[in-house]
């Protein structure tokens, strides 16, 4: 029996875990940071970044990561709805935080109660949430931000609006509009065969929101519109405060062609903040032409020995992670052949960096 190894995670039952690097989340947080605020501009005040922890941190966590991010000099933190904004206060995270799809009718309450900051998409939620900051406190105003439709016609207020809103917001003595909300509509994925006319019309389109308010004499106070694909490739969006997501756990947006993916790496480095971790349950000699798993599906050109992973389609593995397009587990093993509950693994040879592992 191999010896213990110092520090090694004792698990109660199936032995399949995720590990979250705050190391890793830490470098991206400073990376993107350093990535939207270049040397050779010349700003008055840094740009803000708000790091997105809603969908439970995208999976990772939301309270835990808000924490670490928190640690790590993250301006604001982004939600998706007020419970998730309860959580990351009650973690103890004392930045601001923004209810990113606004609140639900009855939700004002307790959203000022967590020193929660709503977005607001529709003129009629402003007189409900005045009618809440007046009863939490007769002289202190409560910020929210302003979510402009910038032609994605999903939530927002239409530039044409604005001046409804702007006599709307009149009348609210105990809201401040602290910032605006918009949203690229060309961003899900970073296109090189963008036409320069088309980022021209997307950039106007982004700001516009901003715009219209300040003509209509409304102080927008901080301005941000740019989610992961928009930092990785529209300096021009960056505006005063960036809202980084996926990226902020490893992951750059989708790329076409594929090949930019490689500039974009190299220009703003990330490192993947999950690993998914198990343990080997079964070791097996298999000859060469043997057939292994369903099928048979994986046919060893070599004799080897073949490891069964407690780990599989139920804990988030990939169909396509198998037979030759697998991935290092542990230190040595690839995965070649895939169950419900376990994976298969070559334990003779690693796909990744061709050494022979432990027998």
């Amino acid at each position: 029996m191999s010896p213990k190894r110092k520090n090694q995670i004792e698990i109660d039952g199936r032995p399949v875990w995720a590990e979250v690097s705050a190391s890793a989340l830490t470098h991206n947080l400073h990376a993107i940071r350093d990535f939207v605020n270049p040397g050779d501009e010349k700003r008055k005040t840094p740009r803000k970044v708000l790091s997105i922890v809603k969908g439970n941190g995208y999976g990772h966590g939301g309270p835990q990561v808000a924490k670490i991010l928190e640690k790590g000099g993250s301006d604001w933190f982004g939600v998706t709805c007020t419970n998730e904004g309860i959580d990351v206060r009650k973690a103890g995270v004392r930045r601001p935080i923004l209810v990113l799809t606004s609140f639900w009718p009855g939700e004002e309450a307790s959203l000022l109660k967590h020193d929660l900051t709503p977005v607001v998409h529709r003129c009629e939620q402003l007189l409900p949430l005045e009618r809440a900051a007046a009863k939490r406190s007769a002289r202190k105003q409560v910020d929210f931000h302003l979510k402009m439709d910038t032609g994605m016609n999903r939530l927002g207020i239409a530039t044409t609006d604005v001046e409804c809103f702007a006599g709307q917001l009149a009348k609210c003595k105990h809201l401040r509009l602290g910032g605006g909300d918009d949203a690229l509509r060309v961003v899900g994925s970073v296109c090189a065969n963008l036409r320069r006319g088309s980022k021209r019309a997307s950039r106007k389109s982004g700001f516009c929101g901003a715009g219209a308010s300040a003509q209509a004499g409304i102080d927008t106070g901080i301005v941000h519109l740019a989610n992961s694909a928009a930092i990785a490739a529209r300096p021009e969006s960056w505006g005063d405060m960036v809202r980084p997501g996926v990226i902020l756990y490893g992951y750059h947006p989708g790329y076409d062609p594929a090949e930019q993916r490689v500039e974009a790496e190299r220009r703003l480095p990330l490192k993947p903040v999950m690993s998914l971790r198990t343990r080997i349950i079964s070791l097996r000699r298999v000859p060469v032409g043997s057939g292994v798993g369903y099928g048979a599906k994986f046919i060893p050109q070599r004799a080897s020995v073949i490891g069964v992973l407690a780990a599989g389609y139920g804990d988030g593995i990939h169909r396509s992670l198998s037979n030759g397009r697998g991935l290092c587990v542990g230190a040595r093993q690839t995965l070649s052949y895939r169950g419900d509950r376990v994976h298969g693994c070559d334990h003779d040879r690693c796909h990744r960096c061709g050494r022979r592992g432990n027998r």
